[in-house]
């Protein structure tokens, strides 16, 4: 009769299906890939442990998950907390000395705080069918901003952010290169969006900023939201260098509303049924940080992550 997890006769456990060091999954060696150990009449064994079971099949599989998550670390990465990347895996790795209190807290951190549970989903308001990609079948490049949690003023309701957007006129979703020039992009993304490991900044104002070069993938329907026309010049400049893509400053328009931005944290209230409300802010002056950019490929369900500042995704490209 055979125990599980495997012990000894003097009711030792024997080694673990998880190399507890560096997280390396030894059986299974993919997630998901169960090896089941079944008692030889194919019923449970009578000293069976549901909670050291359970430890069994779930800790191999948790840890894959985790060191595929870290796969920026060398393969001969050793615990430590010398860096915060090191020290995040480290609280992510279950042990197979962890309880259920730890294991709860670890699951917490990597699919919750960290965001692995949140990887490749997507939200949609409304008809899904509204929401698909273009059927011209080009890739579309999106480039996101968000602001630094520490700067937002107390009635704000969420991090102010942007999203700007350039079409890949010449390639389609069925270019037999498509993977080798995304990859070439998410490299130039890297030079031109990432500086000393971080995005670079832009000042979001009420100037609208067009470019206009439907034949390089830039429609006149988006605009960058800046508060000088210089920065958001400077957004397209580096777009366009991302794409190899010549920039023509006469294709520019700039937009100039009366209404000033809102400054500093909103006041003005109002009343939706029955409960106060903070008045939205117009075009509001702040600073926004380049995130990630990802691709969007017709007849791909999942966006393509390039380059990740948040380490929530797994890109092309490592910073």
């Amino acid at each position: 009769m055979v125990t599980i997890p495997p012990r000894d006769k003097q009711g030792r456990q024997l080694p673990p299906t998880s190399n507890i060091s560096t997280g390396e999954t030894l059986t299974p060696t993919k997630p998901g890939q169960i090896v089941p150990k079944q008692a030889s009449d194919n019923s449970l064994p009578n000293n069976f442990n549901a909670f050291e079971h359970l430890q069994a099949v779930y800790i191999p599989q948790h840890n894959a998950l985790v060191k595929r998550y870290f796969s920026d670390h060398p393969t001969n990465w050793q615990p430590n907390i010398a860096t915060s990347r090191s020290s995040l895996r480290v609280a992510c790795t279950m042990l197979d000395s962890d309880n259920q209190l730890m294991m709860n807290l670890r699951h917490h951190l990597f699919f919750d705080l960290l965001g692995y549970g949140r990887k490749n989903l997507s939200v949609f308001y409304g008809s899904i069918e509204d929401s698909l990609p273009s059927v011209s079948g080009h890739p579309r490049i999106l480039f996101y901003f968000s602001q630094d949690s520490q700067s937002m003023a107390p009635t704000q309701t969420h991090r102010a952010d942007a999203e700007y957007s350039v079409r890949l006129m010449k390639l389609t979703n069925t270019s037999p290169e498509l993977k080798t020039k995304l990859i070439e992009i998410a490299n130039e993304i890297k030079t031109q969006f990432i500086v000393n490991g971080q995005g670079i900044v832009l000042v979001k104002g009420k100037l609208g900023i067009v470019y206009n070069d439907p034949v390089n993938g830039f429609y006149s329907g988006r605009r960058v939201l800046a508060n000088t026309e210089a920065d958001g010049i400077d957004i397209y400049q580096r777009m366009c260098n991302v794409i190899d893509a010549p920039f023509d400053n006469e294709k520019i328009t700039v937009t100039h509303p009366k209404k000033p931005s809102s400054i500093g944290p909103i006041t003005q209230t109002q009343i939706i049924m029955g409960k106060v409300r903070y008045k939205p802010a117009y075009r509001r002056v702040v600073s926004v940080r380049f995130r990630y950019a990802y691709a969007e490929i017709p007849g791909e369900p999942h966006p393509v992550f390039l380059i990740d500042t948040t380490s929530r995704y797994n890109p092309l490209v490592n910073i």
